[in-house]
């Protein structure tokens, strides 16, 4: 397919798009990964097996209106130009949503707090999917996936800082009820009543209000289309012809069925591994908040590094470490628990010292954690550059939508086995194993698809 020549958007324009990673990523980092969903595991669940089950159902129910939909967006947003009036329709869902987290206090019920969460994950993953459909129009794609890892960079920057601020003023010990800076919760915030926890939904809704304007403001958008109405049509329309396209294209069609398989492992770890190790270890919001920013720590730089080695090594292979990268950390995590690690072949007793992470159990998961903070960002931003390289700019909404697909359309798979062997076997840890399998067989699919995936496979 022939590359029409982009012109480089201004510094600002780039700078714009980029922060729109820097907006949403506290809201997986702090309500998905670190803060809320272990609060609402381990504390608004009669148990840690319930709170996971419905969590992990909550996420597998969010996966599944996001596959039916963003290829249907994806076309729709074609003809009608512009991404940007749909990024402010779901940036207002999602703020609400997440402002109505504030209510989840203990004891409360499950399912509306779940329905909160997930409409706020649908209306994050649907203004993802436009935001990365106006990448093609900023740079050549020499520069795709550099630009990519860094604004994926960018976004766990701003996930740590805003971890950083709930742990040092919001979230308060049990046993003092003071921060680990010794100061009290800002705005009298109760961590008996999880108020510290249930505060973090609208401290993220309000970060991403004001750093997406930037993107408003600044950012080229497409240019205007065709009415909504019509724009259904012919988006509806166009969405049949894409998915017969691609099965016509070979290279691009293995690629989305590598990325659906392995994106569902990642989807289920970044969302359950926190919870995971927060009941494993009895660990405070305090000690699951550092470990959160030990990880984003170790993202930024491994997005970094991924930034210049997507330009000299190409995306598809820095996709390919990253799973393998996952693969270890997740056998890892379920091979370790109280006294040991690697399913007992390496036994770590020893009391607890008292301090953070006082056993050698948690220091080993910790350990692993790193592999995963190395991975997860790298994994993501290059896969969203491999599609980049691969279509047109003229095709981006279509084809991005139809990558969300790839991303969420079998995303309920994975949470829903993790929680369904974890109620049956009344085993979190061997519902937490069921990752590896995900991570795996989507490596092998995409060890032979083509780079840039627009090439005729062999």
């Amino acid at each position: 397919m022939a590359e029409v020549a982009v012109q480089r958007a201004s510094g600002r324009g780039i700078w714009g798009w980029m922060l729109f990673d820097w907006a949403a990523q506290p809201f997986f980092t702090v309500i998905t990964t670190f803060i809320f969903g272990p609060y609402f595991v381990s504390r608004m669940a009669s148990d840690p097996e319930t709170g996971q089950a419905a969590w992990g159902y909550g996420i597998a129910a969010a996966g599944l209106a996001i596959a039916v939909l963003s290829p249907i967006l994806g076309s729709i947003a074609d003809q009608t130009g512009p991404r940007k009036p749909w990024i402010a329709l779901f940036a207002a869902i999602k703020i609400t949503s997440l402002c109505l987290l504030w209510f989840a206090a203990p004891g409360s019920n499950l399912f509306l707090v779940v329905l909160f969460f997930s409409l706020a994950s649908v209306a994050a993953e649907f203004s993802t999917v436009f935001n990365d459909s106006m990448m093609p129009r900023l740079v050549p794609k020499s520069e795709i996936g550099r630009i990519s890892n860094m604004a994926w960079g960018l976004g766990y920057l701003g996930g740590m800082i805003a971890l950083i601020f709930v742990v040092a003023f919001m979230a308060g010990s049990s046993e003092t009820g003071r921060t680990i800076v010794g100061l009290d919760p800002i705005l009298g915030l109760d961590p008996k009543l999880g108020e510290d926890a249930r505060a973090t939904g609208p401290l993220s809704a309000a970060w991403y209000f004001l750093f997406i304007l930037p993107m408003f403001f600044f950012t080229p958008d497409a240019a205007k289309g065709i009415p909504l109405g019509p724009a259904v049509r012919e988006g509806l329309s166009e969405l049949k012809s894409t998915l017969g396209e691609i099965r016509k294209r070979s290279g691009i069609f293995r690629f989305l069925v590598a990325r659906m398989i392995y994106q569902d492992g990642v989807n289920a770890l970044l969302a359950l591994g926190g919870a995971f190790a927060a009941a494993m270890f009895h660990w405070s919001i305090t000690e699951i908040g550092l470990f959160g920013i030990i990880l984003n720590v170790v993202a930024i730089i491994g997005c970094l590094v991924a930034a210049r080695l997507d330009v000299a090594l190409g995306s598809k292979t820095i996709v390919m470490i990253s799973l393998v990268l996952l693969s270890i950390a997740t056998i890892g995590i379920v091979s370790t628990g109280p006294g040991y690690t690697l399913f007992g072949a390496w036994m770590m007793p020893g009391a607890d010292s008292g301090g953070l992470f006082g056993t050698p159990a948690e220091k080993a998961y910790i350990f692993f954690g790193l592999l995963i903070g190395l991975a997860f960002g790298p994994v993501q931003a290059s896969s969203r550059s491999y599609m980049a390289r691969s279509v047109t700019a003229a095709e981006s909404g279509r084809y991005f939508g139809i990558y969300a697909l790839a991303g969420r359309a079998t995303s309920f798979a994975a949470p829903f086995m993790v929680a369904t062997i974890t109620l049956a076997s009344g085993s979190s840890r061997l519902g937490m194993a069921a990752i590896v399998l995900f991570l795996g067989v989507g490596l092998a699919i995409l060890v032979r698809t083509p780079y840039p995936a627009d090439q005729p496979t062999e």
